[in-house]
């Protein structure tokens, strides 16, 4: 035989259920505009009737009422996976695009102070003392457009350095942010872990833990793995960065500078605890910077960065050896060999070294041995220099196109990782974002749920007052 004291215990937990997704509806709505938050749902279940026995057992007994199971977090780990896989590779992107980007306008082209105008008026220098041999006036110009010239190529070689030197400085804190995130990562696995054990909801510590592994994942690539206990493991490059409630370090080595870096230890990443053992990654903003911090080779697929400053090295070099090729065969207004014109600093790069080594009209050589006074056959011979397919300008320009069509193409592929992130992180809001046209239904729902119980606990405790203070009282 049912108790009535058992339909009140019934009633009341369908109130404790009501009131339990009305906290629940109310955290959600309270936290519509917080980033990272996941929308959660009260898990409940029927209770079953009790079990029958003894001498008034017999009858069809309704169930106990209902039961609170969980708090859950409404988060799909299969869209979660695809945020953090989009996000890395738009982080390594965004990178390499912005680098390339800072890189195509320190070359300064197209414009009329650029290195393409710089030395068109150069060889137009060289022409005009040419047509005026032995004047001072155009050896003037000459020797001062020269001077401008190997200035903005050596300026353009040291932004590329500086450059260098950012980006390097810039791996480093990426390197620090990421190990700050797998130290949080850890700690906050330990608490979701002891919450679970205590049977109290960590849905907000997932949160914050999620949104540092989707961090990580756009700093460094890599992937999480669900240990099951409530932790999980993040790996870089297979290895560990993060297992339970351990976070282990990461370290930039190699290089601080450009120059050093092209004879010496490549930039490139390391366990703390293992210095020589490296790390591939995958993808992320760190990758990026590495990727762009390798040094430059011979067949031009080293790091964007040390290739562009071996081209104004190359440049330099061309400039100087077909100029000086063509000034040492003709001679001074003494007579004097021409020997070279542009030299070169030791000890320095080829486009922070060139130098011009005559200081006046009377140490060009602008003609040759077998011409007169008058004679400007070589200044002439060296204005045709930037003529011809293997010109320093025809190089200049190659330089200037590849590097155009490089920043080209990351900043397409940045658009398209872009895209993806943006959509993978749409599809991962549309299922775990809050939306207040649903969260005002589920608060009328629980409120006249909780009117229901409330009214069922009425009834009951009308009837109780009957049986207790009505009963005995015939006959009186």
């Amino acid at each position: 035989m049912a108790s009535t004291f058992g339909g009140l215990s019934a009633a009341y937990t369908g109130l404790v259920a009501a009131r339990t997704g009305l906290d629940v509806t109310g955290q959600n709505i309270a936290n519509v505009n917080t980033e990272g938050y996941t929308r959660q749902r009260v898990g409940q279940s029927s209770v079953e009737a009790p079990a029958r026995v003894g001498l008034y057992s017999s009858g069809v007994v309704a169930g106990q009422g209902v039961s609170v199971d969980a708090i859950a977090r409404l988060g799909d780990q299969v869209v979660d996976g695809q945020v953090r896989g989009t996000a890395a590779a738009a982080g390594y992107q965004s990178v390499r695009a912005t680098a390339l980007s800072t890189l195509e306008e320190s070359l300064g082209e197209p414009s009329k102070t650029g290195i393409a105008a710089q030395l068109g008026q150069f060889w137009n220098a060289w022409s005009d003392l040419g047509n005026h041999p032995g004047e001072t006036g155009p050896a003037a110009v000459l020797l001062g457009q020269a001077t401008t010239l190997a200035g903005s190529i050596a300026s353009g070689w040291k932004a590329v350095d500086d450059q260098w030197t950012a980006v390097r400085g810039q791996a480093d804190s990426l390197a620090g942010q990421i190990n700050s995130a797998a130290t949080q990562v850890a700690d906050l696995n330990d608490r979701i872990r002891t919450a679970t054990q205590q049977g109290v909801s960590a849905n907000e510590m997932i949160d914050a833990r999620s949104r540092l592994t989707e961090t990580i994942a756009s700093l460094a690539g890599g992937t999480v793995r669900d240990a099951g206990d409530g932790t999980v493991d993040v790996l870089l490059g297979g290895n560990a960065l993060v297992s339970g409630t351990t976070a282990r370090s990461i370290v930039v080595t190699g290089e601080h500078s450009m120059t050093t870096a092209a004879g010496g230890a490549a930039v490139g990443l390391a366990w703390s605890h293992r210095p020589g053992d490296a790390i591939a990654l995958d993808g992320g903003s760190l990758a990026g910077a590495v990727s762009l911090l390798a040094p430059a080779t011979a067949d031009g697929r080293g790091g964007a960065i040390a290739q562009a400053a071996a081209s104004y090295d190359a440049l330099a070099s061309q400039l100087a050896t077909q100029v000086n090729a063509v000034h040492a065969t003709g001679v001074t207004a003494d007579g004097s060999p021409g020997g070279a014109f542009f030299g070169q600093t030791a000890g320095v790069s080829a486009a922070r070294g060139l130098t011009v080594l005559p200081t006046s009209a009377a140490t060009i050589a602008s003609r040759s041995a077998t011409g007169g006074a008058l004679d400007g056959s070589i200044a002439q011979a060296v204005s045709q220099v930037g003529v011809g397919t293997g010109s320093p300008d025809r190089t200049w320009s190659t330089i200037v196109a590849g590097v155009g069509a490089a920043s080209q193409t990351e900043s397409a592929q940045s658009t398209l990782t872009d895209l993806a992130a943006t959509s993978a992180k749409s599809r991962q809001l549309s299922g775990a974002g809050v939306s207040l046209d649903e969260e005002n239904v589920n608060l009328l729902s629980y409120q006249h749920a909780y009117q229901g119980a409330a009214r069922v606990m009425t009834a009951i405790d009308e009837m109780l007052d009957t049986l207790i203070n009505g009963m005995g009282r015939v006959g009186r």
